[in-house]
Parts: C-alpha cells; sequence; structure tokens
C-alpha cells in the first residue's frame, strides 16, 4: 500500500448574504475521514492581507493536509471539488472559488514565500498560476478563479511559526439569519476562567459578547484560544441555546500580527499594506465627525496622515492626546493617497516611546492679591480686575504639566480589532518555530 501526501487548500466560497469557508473545510473533514483519509494537521485556517478591495468577509483560506491510499487519490479530488462547488454563493457577484491540490510532504520555498507576501502585500492570480505550473499541483477555478491565489496561499502557509487555534461551532440550517442563542453570562464566565489563553472572547469596555457572529453565516460561536485543550475546557462551559450541528478545531495565523511587516522608513510604505513605522508626531490631533481623530508622523524621508477611527475606542482617545514631537511606533493599514487626501495609516495600534514636555502659558498673577491677571492686548501688559493695578513688563509665564498619556502599546478596542491583530493578552506567549501538528485529542464533533 503506498500512501499519499496532499495538501488540499481553498479559498473564496462565501459572500455577504451567506456560505462560510471554515464550514466547507468541517464537512469536508468528516466525508473524508469516513472515506478513510487522515489528517495530518489540524485544518489550517490562514487569514490573508486584510486590507486588499476584493477580500471576501473575512480573507480567510482553508488548508487541509491529508494522507491517504494512492488508490483514493480520484475519490479525493472529486469529493473536495463538487463539495466546493455545492456549497460556494457562485451566484454572488465577487465569489470566485478557487481550489488547490499539491502532492508531497514538502512544501516548496518559493510557494512558502508567495503565502508570506498574500498576507502583506497585493499579489496577482498571474503568479499563482505561474507556481502552479512551475510545481505542477492541480487547481480548479471557478467564474474567474481568483480563489486560487488564497487556496495556494493556505497549502504555503504552513504555521510553524507563532499560531494559535480557534473552536468553531456551527448551527444547524434552520437557525441561519435568526439571532444566535447562547448564554452572554456563561461566555463572560469563559472568558474570565480561560484567560489569558483565550482571547478576544467579549468586549471588556462596552460589557459585549463578541465570539457570536451577526450575519446570515452557518457559525455559532467561535473560541480562539493558545491550544486545543483549552479551547475544549472553554467550549464545554458555553451554554447554547440551541443545537450545535457540529464543530471544529482550527489550527491558524489569527491574534499573531503576521500581516504587519516593519518598515525602516515611512517612504516604503506601500497602499494596501499593513506595516510598523516609526515617526515623530508632526501635527497635532484634529477631531473630524463622526469623532474620528486625524494627525500626522514624519520621519527623514515622509510625512504621512494617521487616523483612528470611532469604534477603535482607547486608542482613539488615547491618539487624541498626543503631541507634536511625540515619538511612537504606528500598526496599521496603509490606505492610499488621493486628490484631496495623503497616504494615511489606518491604526490597529500605536507604541508611544517618548513624550515631548506638555507647556501651557499662563496670565500671571496679581502681586497684590494673587488673582490671574487679565490681558489688555498683544504686548500691552496686563490689569488686575479686582485691584485695579497694571502690569506692562509682565509676559505670560510657563508651565510645564503633567500628561496623562503615558509610554506603551495601545490597542484598538477588542470590538474593532482585525483577526490577525495581536490582543495584549498574547504578548509573551508567541510560540517558536514548530513543526506540523499531528491532531490530538477530540478536535472534532
Amino acid at each position: 500500500m503506498t500512501e499519499i501526501t496532499m495538501h488540499v487548500g481553498f479559498d473564496d466560497t462565501d459572500s455577504a448574504r451567506r456560505g462560510c469557508t471554515t464550514y466547507v473545510a468541517a464537512l469536508l473533514v468528516e466525508i473524508l475521514e469516513r472515506l478513510g483519509v487522515r489528517l495530518i494537521d489540524y485544518p489550517n485556517l490562514v487569514r490573508l492581507n486584510p486590507n486588499v478591495p476584493w477580500k471576501t468577509r473575512g480573507n480567510g483560506a482553508l488548508c487541509l493536509r491529508i494522507r491517504y491510499d494512492q488508490n483514493l487519490e480520484r475519490k479525493v479530488k472529486e469529493i473536495v471539488t463538487s463539495t466546493v462547488e455545492q456549497l460556494s454563493d457562485l451566484e454572488s457577484r465577487g465569489t470566485e472559488p478557487g481550489i488547490v491540490f499539491l502532492r508531497g510532504a514538502r512544501i516548496p520555498k518559493e510557494i512558502q514565500a508567495f503565502a508570506e507576501r498574500t498576507i502583506s502585500h497585493v499579489v496577482s492570480l498571474k503568479d499563482a498560476l505561474k507556481l502552479l505550473k512551475k510545481y505542477e499541483a492541480e487547481a480548479v477555478g471557478f467564474k474567474n478563479g481568483r480563489g486560487m491565489i488564497g487556496s495556494l496561499a493556505a497549502v504555503g502557509q504552513t504555521l510553524r511559526g507563532d499560531h494559535t487555534y480557534e473552536l468553531i461551532a456551527y448551527r444547524r440550517p434552520e437557525y441561519y439569519g435568526s439571532r444566535r442563542k447562547v448564554d452572554e453570562a456563561s461566555i463572560f464566565k469563559m472568558d474570565e476562567a480561560t484567560a489569558p489563553y483565550t482571547f478576544n472572547n467579549v468586549d471588556s469596555e462596552k460589557k459585549r459578547v463578541i465570539i457570536t457572529p451577526r450575519g446570515p453565516d452557518p457559525i455559532l460561536f467561535g473560541i480562539r484560544g493558545e491550544n486545543p485543550e483549552i479551547l475544549r475546557r472553554a467550549f464545554a462551559m458555553v451554554r447554547a441555546y440551541e443545537p450545535i450541528e457540529r464543530w471544529v478545531i482550527f489550527r491558524t495565523n489569527q491574534g499573531t500580527d503576521a500581516h504587519l511587516r516593519k518598515l525602516a522608513k515611512l517612504s516604503q510604505a506601500e497602499p494596501y499594506e499593513s506595516i510598523i513605522a516609526k515617526g515623530i508626531v508632526s501635527r497635532n490631533p484634529i477631531v473630524i465627525p463622526r469623532r474620528h481623530v486625524i494627525f500626522a508622523i514624519k520621519d527623514s524621508s515622509l510625512q504621512v496622515d494617521c487616523a483612528a477611527y470611532e469604534p477603535t475606542g482607547i486608542l482613539r482617545r488615547s491618539a487624541a492626546e498626543l503631541l507634536i514631537g511625540d515619538r511612537l511606533e504606528a500598526y496599521g493599514a496603509v490606505r492610499p493617497s488621493t486628490f484631496n487626501r495623503p497616504l494615511t495609516i489606518n491604526l490597529e495600534k500605536i507604541r508611544v516611546l517618548s513624550l515631548t514636555g506638555k507647556v501651557l502659558h499662563q496670565n500671571p498673577l496679581c502681586t497684590k492679591c494673587g488673582k490671574r491677571l487679565k490681558s489688555m492686548g498683544r504686548n500691552k501688559g496686563f490689569r488686575c480686575e479686582k485691584c485695579g493695578l497694571r502690569y506692562r513688563e509682565l509676559t505670560k509665564i510657563e508651565t510645564i504639566v503633567k500628561r496623562e498619556l503615558k509610554r506603551g502599546l495601545y490597542l484598538t478596542a477588542t470590538r474593532s480589532q482585525r483577526h490577525l491583530t495581536k490582543p495584549l493578552r498574547r504578548y509573551g506567549m508567541e510560540k517558536r518555530r514548530v513543526q506540523v501538528e499531528q491532531p490530538k485529542g477530540k478536535w472534532h464533533s
């Protein structure tokens, strides 16, 4: 008996109105295992560049890494292709599914490098097709087949560096589109009991559950954490008031900051990338309609705008306290310049490196009664409204004011964090280089 190792990537099956690519993976796991196929890793959920204009809802691609008897290969490909086709919203504009089949245990370095680029850059279908041909990978594309980009990226992203896990529980079809029926109090208790090994369960600022999506997709809830064991424990603590159809644990790059690319200088920033860049605040923050905060930073190469939007919570409030001369590190997505606005970093985080002194200019005090003097006009001195005394020789006095803002890291509120953004709970928990991981224990229903 000859066993074959195959990496099966697929992407872009869902739309705003229905579907979920992780659900396709969940079904395929069950179908393929019944056929005698063995998974050699947890299903991989790979979040791609969150800034590309044509992204899907969560911009996540999936890969199943499997081993099977060579006599099953044709059947495996037929099952994957038919399942993806059946569950994709092909009638929806912008849904362009793709599938990639790559044989062999080793992933070529070029495909791994391609996968890295898809997480932080914009890549083309042409680039993907060249690699598919070079390494004799089989691919299936529906409509224009743009999903083959994400499919190849999921194959190439082996998650051997920092990674996390997500347990996703799915609803029965008759509940699609209705409000999720879960006990929110049990989720808050679960979050407290499993901290810091699970993350992004609740928004503590708004006292709101965020593991339950709001759309018509089949997900009931998803719990993210550091390992499968803590997710199984957390799952047992969540009380659902509707039946769970199935559940699966995925290994993923969520919560790792994998999308962020560190720049040596601001002029290296390119549209639609996610970057980390140092600069000095060069224009004080202003608040624009809807309470967004805009300021500018610069280095020796360029000045760019930085934007902290209203839903970002503490990040927006911290950004509003910045002053010209503050040094910081900006984390976020690069929005291209237009005719009426410059290149802008849509902030996910800021790290305040140093703070300039805040100087308050005040009128002097009356030497007789101690009351604050009033100005008589530019360069005309001051007078005391109480005593009537005039002081033509005095000038305003400068006072250094203690600032509320401190040095350190400020993140967007949990409710508005992207899938890839590393939350505060994960700092210090990053995983180092690991091998592909055999699923252990019970990891799906």
